[in-house]
């Protein structure tokens, strides 16, 4: 088979990384005398470890937080192996190995957990005390259990449930963590994730571990205005067509034109992570013009109203709206499903 140029892509997203260093500064700002460390798990929340870690670590984070064992890889290619810290821990002896081998750090999660690093020849390790989650986590009353003293536990953790919310389980979990490590040796605490940052000095502990509000979300208002944008996706204009008043567009014909329309159909779908529940109410732009969706999300494709601007043809690439905060208030997706679900077909640029 002779090989080919590749043709451009119909989907590009930009990345930001100058505003995702920023947002990581300004958490690390709030931590206090706290570090921030940062969750680059999922492919740092859908927009790439090869983008996201060298900037996070070139504007000064030394802490990364994984949570499965093959994300690992990815990520020491940017940083020491010793900087990154695996949340799911060690559930087999095959897992304890490829921890001994590639030196990151597994967060122990469970007594036998810990039995089955401490039998391997144990060395350094994270806990994870669950304190109101009930997730993953020794229990707290396990704190003092045998099998949890002899580990050599560098950072203890936990995992806020409500930090977004202000919650009396806040203040509840952090009690119990703080109960806890007393009954645990340990070289460092971490309880914050990003909306815990928001809650206090008292929640921040030695480090913090943001991740939503590094890639531009925004749990909690005290983030307003702080917190840049860092994804900005766009896609190509298909197809322009006429379609004549009392035909449908979509899917189960959800939408009848009540005039004659000039629409466009624009490359992205459901498969992009612009899912269904984001069409409705929802329009693409460019700097001049918004172009409302016409009925349902398909797989690959949206239809759009460009009856507004004569000059929109194919081959235009139109702005997919990402301002977090507002386009999950909007359609009811958390800020985390959109970033999370961002499809692999983007054409990723600076």
């Amino acid at each position: 088979m002779n090989t080919a140029e590749l043709p451009p892509a119909s989907l590009r997203l930009r990345i930001d990384t100058d505003a995702l260093a920023a947002n990581w500064r300004v958490l690390d700002s709030m931590s206090g005398k706290a570090s921030a460390g940062a969750a680059v798990k999922a492919d740092a929340y859908g927009l790439g470890v090869d983008k996201a870690v060298p900037a996070l670590r070139d504007a000064g984070c030394r802490q990364f937080y994984v949570a499965h064992w093959s994300e690992v890889a990815a990520v020491v290619q940017h940083v020491p192996a010793s900087q990154v810290a695996v949340l799911h821990g060690v559930r087999s002896p095959v897992e304890v190995a490829y921890a001994k081998a590639t030196g990151a750090v597994p967060v122990i999660n469970s007594l036998k957990q810990a039995v089955l690093w401490h039998s391997a020849g144990g060395g350094r390790c994270h806990l994870m005390i669950d304190t109101g989650i009930n997730r993953l986590g020794i229990a707290p009353h396990e704190a003092g259990d045998q099998a949890i003293a002899a580990l050599k536990v560098d950072m203890l953790l936990s995992h806020l449930a409500s930090a977004d919310e202000d919650s009396p389980l806040n203040a509840s979990q952090l009690q119990r963590f703080t109960d806890a490590a007393a009954h645990v040796a340990h070289n460092g605490k971490s309880l914050a994730n990003s909306a815990g940052i928001c809650l206090g000095a008292e929640y921040h502990f030695d480090q913090t571990r943001p991740g939503l509000a590094i890639y531009g979300g925004v749990p909690r208002s005290e983030l307003d205005g702080k917190i840049a944008q860092v994804a900005w996706p766009e896609a190509a204009v298909m197809q322009r067509h006429k379609v004549s008043a009392g035909e449908s567009v979509g899917y189960n014909a959800t939408f009848t034109a009540n005039r004659d329309m000039e629409v466009a159909t624009v490359s992205i779908g459901y498969a992009d992570g612009f899912l269904r529940a984001r069409g409705k109410d929802c329009a693409l732009h460019n700097h001049a013009h918004q172009f409302p969706i016409l009925g349902r999300v398909s797989m690959d494709m949206v239809v759009v109203d460009c009856s507004a601007d004569n000059s929109l043809s194919e081959a235009d690439f139109l702005q997919i709206p990402f301002e977090l905060p507002e386009i999950s208030q909007k359609c009811g997706l958390s800020q985390y499903e959109l970033l999370t679900t961002i499809g692999n077909r983007f054409q990723v640029c600076a």
